[in-house]
């Protein structure tokens, strides 16, 4: 197997370089050109080494993830580039800090992902007109609205917190596995138990927070 390069170009390459594909397109271990990523994972070689899921696991080491951003953002910053490159680089600066933050994020993640092979969460959750599920979002949601004290908030954030998880590990499971159609219903799950969690946040803020049509 052929060792992959963990070593971001020295600047004036990122800025200087014209667009290129791999030399070899059906070798899985042909490098990646930095000056042009096909995906968001290949801005960050150094925490996935092999690309996106099934080659590794779903959920990154984000301590690794965000050193390799300041990394990658002081490298490709745009008072460092030439004055004819200025916006390339800005172009490039603002999909690092789009590729971090979907990375970062297990929902955006898996969405990002799953969009990679055509398919679109929103329309799945548009499949989902009633049945078990929305039962449990609409339970969850009021028994939110309903809190009146942070004692009572306080366990059905710890309750939530645990359908997070639960979903990030059925994630895990679906990607390395293929399973796309597991991983996009999961997907769709893990949506509803962040709205839960964006309407707990509201709750604390003194206001409510959608949940089903977020």
């Amino acid at each position: 197997m052929n060792a992959v390069n963990t070593h971001h170009p020295p600047i004036s390459r990122v800025f200087s370089e014209k667009p290129t594909r791999h030399q070899d397109s059906g070798s899985k271990n042909s490098p990646k050109t930095f000056g042009r990523p096909e995906t968001y994972y290949d801005l960050f070689p150094q925490t996935f080494p092999s690309g996106p899921p099934p080659h590794t696991p779903f959920s990154p080491d984000l301590k690794q993830l965000r050193k390799e951003f300041v990394q990658a953002q002081s490298k490709a910053h745009p008072d460092l580039a030439p004055g004819d490159q200025k916006h390339r680089a800005e172009a490039l600066s603002a999909r690092i800090n789009e590729a971090y933050r979907v990375l970062q994020d297990p929902l955006k993640r898996a969405q990002h992902l799953l969009s990679m092979e055509g398919i679109n969460v929103e329309d799945e959750s548009a499949k989902l007109s009633g049945g078990e599920l929305l039962t449990e979002v609409m339970e969850a949601r009021e028994a939110v609205e309903e809190a009146e004290d942070e004692e009572e908030l306080a366990a059905l954030r710890d309750q939530n917190n645990k359908r997070i998880a639960d979903s990030v590990r059925v994630l895990e499971d679906a990607f390395a596995h293929g399973d796309l159609g597991r991983a996009a219903r999961e997907a769709v799950r893990l949506r509803y138990w962040k709205n839960i969690e964006e309407s707990i946040h509201g709750w604390e803020r003194g206001r409510g927070g959608g949940v089903l049509h977020h």
